[in-house]
Parts: structure tokens; C-alpha cells; sequence
């Protein structure tokens, strides 16, 4: 190998390893992975908020959404005025689960542009009684009265959300909120198997 052989070998040697050096240099200041998990996320986000819907999604968040604020009410005078500790643990938990989705469905509507659906809660059908007239019926009742009471109208609220779900999954269009449909049917019908159970025990 001639002189200038060697050096022109040499100067090739000196540039990848400041070309590799450089590399490795850039690699370090954001990892591939994590940025795109974040971007990701960001997508999914907005996704979420974008997503498609129709009026059926509009009107099942609406109702829904007072649906759930009368159970919740319901279920709070329980955990104060429930006789057995079984049914103020259920009462705990349907309000536990219920507002956190009524916090998603109220972000859904303002994503959408859409006012919570006004009325106050007399819509509210259970086995022919509004949300007024179970909670003055459950105020003045005591003990294992208002245990079996409150179990037997909670059933019926809870039927109704489930026929309310059914009919979102047959006309909705919102990908989450179709996902949420499913899962207020799958959470509340055992919940009602439950409270079968626990009436006849009492």
C-alpha cells in the first residue's frame, strides 16, 4: 500500500466515526419510542373528541346523564339511611361508577357543541313513579323498608338505563360512546341480578 493509499484509507476511517459519533448523539436527545407513545396519546385524545355521532349519540349522553344524576341521588340517601350494610355498599358503588360517567358524557356534549338536556328529573319512569315521587316515598321510610323499597326502585331505574343503552347501540354512531352503552348494560344488569338476590333476603 502506497503512502497516499494509506491516508486516503485513514481519512475514510475518521469520517464514519465522526458520522457514527454523530448519530449516536442524536439518538440520545429523544427516544423514538416515548415520542411516539405521546404522539399516540395526543391522537387518541382527539379522536375521542372528534369522533363521529349522530342524534342518537346526542340524545343517549342527554338522558343518560340525568339518568344517572337521579341514581345517584337515590343511591347517596341510601348510604345515609340504608338498615344493612350490603345495601349501603351498593349504593356506595352505583354512585361511585355513575359520576365519573356522567362527567365523560358532559365532555362528549361540549365537544359536540351540545347543552345538557334541561327538565329537571321527572322523566325518570319507575315501575310508574317519577324521580320526585320515589325520593319523597324513600324519605319517609326506615329500616328494612327502606332497604326493600329502595332495592325495588333502583331495580327499575336500572332497567331503564339498560333500554336506554339497547337502543343506543342500535342507533348510535360515537365509537365511545357505543363502548360506554355496553358497559352500563353489562355493569347494571348484574347489579340488578344482585339486588334480586338481596331481596329475598330481606
Amino acid at each position: 500500500m502506497t503512502r497516499n493509499t494509506r491516508i486516503a484509507a485513514a481519512g475514510g476511517t475518521l469520517a464514519l466515526a465522526m458520522t457514527l459519533a454523530a448519530c449516536g448523539g442524536s439518538s440520545q436527545g429523544t427516544d423514538p419510542t416515548v415520542a411516539s407513545e405521546a404522539t399516540t396519546g395526543t391522537s387518541e385524545e382527539t379522536a375521542a373528541v372528534d369522533a363521529a355521532h349522530n342524534d342518537a349519540d346526542i340524545s343517549f349522553a342527554q338522558m343518560m346523564i340525568i339518568h344517572h344524576e337521579g341514581a345517584i341521588e337515590m343511591a347517596d340517601l341510601a348510604v345515609s339511611n340504608a338498615a344493612t350494610g350490603e345495601v349501603r355498599s351498593l349504593a356506595e358503588d352505583i354512585s361511585a361508577a355513575q359520576g365519573p360517567e356522567i362527567e365523560k358524557m358532559t365532555s362528549w356534549l361540549e365537544a359536540w357543541g351540545q347543552e345538557p338536556a334541561g327538565g329537571g328529573m321527572g322523566g325518570m319512569d319507575m315501575g310508574g313513579m317519577d324521580q320526585e315521587a320515589a325520593m319523597e316515598e324513600l324519605s319517609g321510610l326506615s329500616g328494612a323498608d327502606f332497604d326493600r323499597r329502595f332495592l325495588e326502585l333502583m331495580i327499575e331505574h336500572h332497567r331503564g338505563a339498560v333500554d336506554m343503552a339497547e337502543a343506543q347501540l342500535a342507533d348510535g354512531e360515537n365509537p365511545q360512546a357505543l363502548e360506554l352503552a355496553q358497559t352500563i348494560i353489562d355493569a347494571q344488569t348484574t347489579e340488578i341480578a344482585e339486588m334480586e338476590q338481596m331481596l329475598q333476603t330481606i
